[in-house]
């Protein structure tokens, strides 16, 4: 079991989504607009429905924090669902009369569509109507991940951590790769409304998200997350649950509609010889995070056998298009047994830019984890002196 945990609560249309998160040491300095900055980070982009037009997202801190720091207890952290004015009715906890009507519960949803978890949710947990699945299995929920992983990016960037993602391909249009990044990926990916570093795809890409909302369709793509700052040697190679390169794979495919990941150049070196694949190491004197060595390249993006080798992180995650479409496909109401058309319930045409900065939450969240769990600490400033004596000891193994 990890030192950084947490779990999330809340449906869509509910009062209100909540995150709990354990682990995290004594003395972090937060504040609210650490993790508002974040939240509104995942409202923006090309593409998205109205309900970003509608909530505005902001945390209500519950527990673990006092006068601007964390406690080293669990932190509760709250953002209210503005939409729940319009859904109380619908989305009441407690009986209404109207629930026993002939016509049954309101806005009740019985077209299953294609691509979610409406129809296997629905048989599982042996529910007649699938808004009671699709409320929890909403993207929505992501909303808590992003506030507990701004709480865990907080703590990495006190130990020389910083993350960042772009958008390298959307609607099938592919960003050409830059041979060097901006110090600030965010600064920069956030300037543009699809988070693409390139301008020339970026308006390619609006063009095309443009082009399936007329003809009410989806659009998917792939985030790239960069990680610089990272030490030689998170996670082991010891034990499967253990390597880093797992659990950030995990993390990462639990984002709704992420479908595959890949560290560094993934499933492209599978084509090629190994001679053009792996990463040459040369001495780096003065640079203790990657003990005092370097890498040529980068092509296994910061991890080998299951630890970081200090070089940056790098991950790519890839989103299908999302499942409700305006233009809905056949399905079964399973109210009746019979073919139909997919309900269309309000939704985006992409969320590709919005799930980079989901990507980058869940990256925090792991990375987190992995230092406490390598280094240890109650407090903030316990876990520096164990990383610095880390560092220290590093630095005189290679010179």
């Amino acid at each position: 079991m990890g030192r950084v945990r947490f779990t999330t609560a809340g449906e869509s249309h509910g009062p209100a989504v909540l995150a709990i998160l354990e682990g995290v040491p004594a003395g972090l300095p937060l504040l609210a607009a650490h993790i508002d900055g974040e939240l509104a980070r995942r409202q923006q982009g090309y593409g998205r429905g109205r309900r970003m037009v509608i909530e505005h997202d902001q945390v209500e801190f519950l527990s673990g924090i006092r006068a601007g720091e964390t406690l080293g207890s669990p932190i509760t952290l709250l953002v209210p669902n503005r939409d729940w004015a319009n859904w109380e009715a619908i989305m009441d906890p407690a009986p209404r009369a109207e629930d026993d009507a002939p016509a049954g519960r309101r806005r009740q949803l019985t077209r299953v569509r294609p691509g979610h978890a409406d129809l296997t949710g629905l048989l599982k947990y042996d529910r007649a109507d699938a808004r009671d699945i699709l409320e929890r299995a909403s993207a929505r929920e992501t909303t808590a991940r992003v506030a507990a992983g701004a709480v865990a990016r907080r703590l990495l960037v006190e130990l020389g951590v910083s993350i960042g993602s772009h958008v390298v391909q959307l609607a099938g249009v592919d960003a050409p790769a830059l041979a060097v990044l901006p110090d600030d990926i965010n600064a920069a990916a956030d300037a543009s409304d699809v988070r693409c570093l390139d301008p020339v795809a970026a308006e390619a890409m609006r063009v095309a998200i443009d082009a399936a909302k007329v003809e009410g369709d989806t659009v998917g793509g792939v985030a790239e997350v960069v990680v610089r700052g990272l030490p030689v040697g998170l996670g082991s190679h010891v034990s499967w649950d253990r390597k880093l390169d797992g659990r950030l794979a995990q993390a990462l495919c639990s984002i709704p509609a992420v479908k595959g990941v890949e560290m560094g150049d993934g499933f492209a070196a599978a084509a090629r010889r190994g001679s053009t694949v792996h990463d040459e190491i040369v001495p780096h004197p003065g640079d203790a995070r990657r003990g005092n060595v370097a890498r040529r390249t980068n092509r296994a993006g910061g991890l080998e056998g299951g630890m970081t080798t200090g070089e940056p992180l790098v991950l790519r995650v890839a989103m299908k298009p999302i499942s409700t479409l305006m233009r809905p496909l056949g399905t079964v109401d399973v109210a009746t047994g019979q073919t139909a058309a997919a309900a269309a319930e309000r939704s985006d045409v992409t969320a590709v830019p919005a799930m980079g900065v989901i990507a980058e939450a869940m990256t925090a969240l792991i990375l987190a984890d992995a230092m406490l769990e390598k280094f240890g600490g109650d407090s903030l400033g316990e876990l520096r002196r164990n990383v610095d004596g880390y560092l220290a000891r590093v630095a005189d193994r290679v010179r």
